[in-house]
């Protein structure tokens, strides 16, 4: 099997992602499992080598097909959009329209067959707004650009699995949200990718939304009942090893120490906070349900150290990792 080429977007360029790209690109273990093809700016990524004194030419290409993944060279597809003095750590509309034309490129470039997976750096959901792309982040713009209706965001550590049934919302908004047949929707997805993975028959834990998973009524006012158990019970229908509404608690615990293969989070932070425990540098987030496929960091900008060469490339490496084991696998030419 040959290497796949994995299109890496750059973020915003004013925060983090120009340096843990340099960085990662810098270790030999990355060009062993793909053939790593950047789609940002140059010059920017040039500043970046600078900062993080990281030796590595890059070439500025205008087309993904005259990448050359024999040479030394960062292989990078222009954008150009970044001028040479934009400072780092600063929120700004330039920076967040070209975070935008990084993504629009990956995804034509994947669409196109020139590469088999998309790995995103961090991008500004304010610098994004403020060049007039009102999306909440990667997830939503991703679907827009692909025409899929609806997706779901994975986290993956080493140790735990999250799948989320609503993310950038209010948690008055996520609640009103979550209903049996979105529900249902995510939990399929996640299975999908489970048995893709590997995982035959995966075992699927899914929270509720109240402590003690409502206590019986105690607590609440039978949102489990209403809007999580029917999704549960339509899935076991189908033969899967689904079991819930489960207090969060007590699931992520178990989860945790390998009782079940992934766990379904009702709303953003139930998700994500025991994953950040287990160390951002350590997490990936995959959109799940999109026809390309995509990976990123669990990790922001850090405009407060971008630009100081201090930026963990880690979680980038470990992304780049998930989106080579999720890409097609291509024979050897």
């Amino acid at each position: 099997m040959t290497r796949p080429t994995i299109a890496i977007t750059m973020g915003d360029p004013a925060g983090i992602g120009p340096e843990i790209i340099l960085k990662a690109l810098a270790r030999p273990d990355v060009h062993a499992m793909c053939r790593p093809l950047v789609i940002g700016d140059a010059g920017r990524l040039r500043q970046a080598g600078c900062v993080v004194g990281a030796e590595i030419p890059v070439e500025a290409l205008t087309d993904a097909g005259a990448a050359n993944f024999e040479t030394a060279a960062v292989q990078c597809v222009d954008v150009g959009l970044v001028p040479e003095d934009l400072p780092f750590g600063q929120v700004s509309a330039t920076a967040g329209e070209a975070a935008y034309r990084y993504i629009e490129k990956a995804v034509q470039i994947v669409q196109a067959g020139q590469a088999q997976g998309i790995c995103t750096a961090p991008l500004s959901k304010e610098a994004l707004h403020a060049a007039g792309h009102k999306f909440p982040g990667h997830t939503e713009l991703l679907a827009h650009l692909t025409g899929t209706p609806e997706v779901s965001m994975m986290l993956v550590s080493p140790k735990l699995r999250v799948i989320h049934v609503t993310t950038h919302i209010g948690l008055l908004d996520a609640i009103a949200k979550i209903e049996p047949g979105l529900v249902e929707r995510v939990i399929a997805r996640g299975h999908d990718v489970l048995v893709k993975a590997g995982i035959s028959n995966p075992k699927i834990g899914v929270c509720a939304i109240n402590p003690h998973a409502g206590e019986g009524g105690l607590f609440g006012h039978g949102e489990e009942a209403e809007k999580i158990a029917p999704a549960v019970e339509a899935c076991q229908a189908r033969g899967w090893d689904v079991r819930g509404p489960l207090p969060a608690d007590t699931l992520f615990f178990l989860a945790g120490r390998g009782d079940y293969d992934m766990v379904v989070a009702m709303y953003h932070d139930q998700g994500h906070g025991p994953i950040k425990v287990l160390g951002l540098e350590s997490g990936v987030n995959i959109t799940v349900g999109l026809p390309v496929i995509r990976t990123s960091v669990d990790h922001g900008t850090a405009f407060d150290i971008a630009g100081r060469g201090i930026a963990d490339e880690r979680s980038l490496v470990e992304a780049l990792r998930q989106a080579v084991d999720l890409a097609p696998k291509l024979a050897a030419a």
